[in-house]
């Protein structure tokens, strides 16, 4: 009996004591209100993806546009006076994709068929026009399985789909990722010239989607490219019902260059009562070399800085130190991510929590989170006051490819995701089309109000 009177003590601890931090639920809802008010009705978000995209442009690692967007974030974050604007020195790779990108296949009969054509991002050119016979495989799994005598010598084809019966879009990107990140190290390994995959994306449209890919040491390195899903579709079918040769003929002239010095921005509100406390938010400010980088990541970085002058211009005296980063690199190496986790160790400070936009900028939908059972509870214990906005989903999950090093620094660290609403966006992931007229002001000024209320409830009750 004793036992069990013990047990219920403790199980009436963890419970109240949830329920005793949101003691203030009155005065917590007021600020989300003013949260939310500030981010619709005077809300900067819109305007500052504007000039991103197109004082800027896209933003690959190491090219010209990408040290202007550093120029933009540290100028842009000076303006809002907040307690210290800084750089952080990092190592980031190279590659560009050159002038010259096309793409054709031949049926038996010698007719042409154009394609739209991307070079995966890190793939080596093809040194003028590469001609093979194309061999097809539904998928990775397949080429892996291939009797090398099959595929030596041709350009290979990988038509596998994202699957259109995941409702998490983004679990069907993992699902097909393979065949991008991989393709080339597995066709290369059985004697391949190139290798051309169908693009991640669950529509059927025109633009080719592109990416990053790796090689493995010790393989032959071969060209490695993306067709449009609409282009892909046509070719499979053709395939599948020609008992004849196709053949396949690109031109690709990108090329990797030695490593470059490059910076995250960084930007902070001091804590008043825990200033070595940090609670990290962010995105990623390098983008791929084709669209204008709007929803990937340009979203995140608005949201990120827009959620900071939010609770600025509230006086909101935050109790932890909040630090917006812009992180350089996600798209082709991560080094911004890993080399701000080491610093962040370096630095002695406590990272305690980060929060990450890298989804996208679509009507929000709620949070993940990355970390313990009791930072579940305490998500979920901020339902209530987060309801009123749509806002729903509060799960277990992944914070983002950014803030991910940090787990390996702080282990009890607990990294947040911004959840908006997937369906459209591997419509414009790392294409021609992720330009700044693709997104919708309200939806992305919600999510800033949505970044911006999650920021402020950690920093009273994590």
């Amino acid at each position: 009996m004793r036992l069990f009177f013990f047990f219920a003590l403790l199980l009436f601890s963890h419970f109240s004591s949830w329920s005793q931090k949101n003691i203030h639920f009155e005065r917590d809802s007021t600020m989300i209100r003013s949260i939310f008010d500030e981010a619709l009705v005077r809300g900067e978000a819109y305007d500052q993806l504007r000039s991103l995209c197109k004082d800027v442009g896209a933003r690959l690692t190491g090219s010209a546009s990408a040290e202007m967007a550093i120029h933009w974030g540290v100028q842009r974050l000076q303006n809002y006076n907040f307690d210290t604007v800084y750089k952080q020195e990092i190592q980031v790779p190279h590659w560009e994709r050159g002038t010259t990108e096309q793409g054709w296949f031949k049926t038996p009969e010698g007719t042409l068929n154009k394609v739209n054509l991307l070079a995966l991002g890190g793939s080596i050119g093809t040194d003028g026009v590469l001609e093979g016979e194309i061999v097809m495989f539904k998928d990775r799994d397949a080429l892996l399985k291939a009797d090398r005598s099959k595929v030596k010598g041709k350009i290979v084809f990988i038509a596998q789909p994202m699957n259109q019966k995941m409702i998490n879009t983004f679990r069907a990107y993992g699902g097909c990722y393979p065949i991008r990140g991989h393709g080339a190290a597995d066709a290369g390994a059985k004697g391949a010239t190139g290798v051309i995959i169908r693009s991640l994306s669950l529509s059927e449209h025109e633009h080719a989607h592109t990416g990053t890919m790796s090689y493995e040491e010790g393989t032959p390195k071969i060209p490695a490219a993306a067709i449009s899903t609409k282009d892909a579709t046509k070719l499979e079918e053709m395939l599948k019902k020609s008992e004849e040769s196709f053949r396949f003929v690109m031109e690709m002239d990108c090329q990797q260059y030695p490593e470059i010095t490059s910076y995250n921005v960084i930007a902070e509100l001091k804590g008043s009562k825990n200033p070595d406390h940090i609670i990290t938010v962010g995105g990623h400010l390098d983008s791929w070399d084709v669209g204008e980088g709007a929803h990937d990541d340009g979203a995140g970085i608005v949201h990120s800085m827009e959620a900071l002058r939010i609770l600025k211009d509230l006086n909101y005296q935050p109790k932890n130190t909040i630090r917006v980063v812009f992180f350089m690199n996600e798209e082709n190496g991560n080094r911004g991510g890993k080399s701000y986790a080491t610093y962040a160790k370096e630095s002695g400070q406590q990272h305690i929590a980060a929060v990450e936009s890298d989804r996208g900028g679509f009507a929000p939908r709620g949070f993940d989170v990355d970390g313990t059972e009791d930072h579940l509870a305490l998500l979920r214990s901020f339902q209530s006051l987060l309801k009123p906005y749509y806002l729903h989903h509060f799960e277990t999950g992944y914070g983002g490819v950014d803030i991910g090093p940090l787990k390996d620094e702080f282990d009890q660290i607990a990294l947040f995701g911004f959840v908006p609403d997937s369906q459209r966006y591997f419509d414009f992931h790392h294409n021609h089309n992720d330009i700044f007229e693709n997104v919708n002001k309200r939806e992305l000024h919600m999510g800033a109000g949505s970044i911006a209320s999650l920021i402020y409830l950690i920093d009273k009750y994590l």
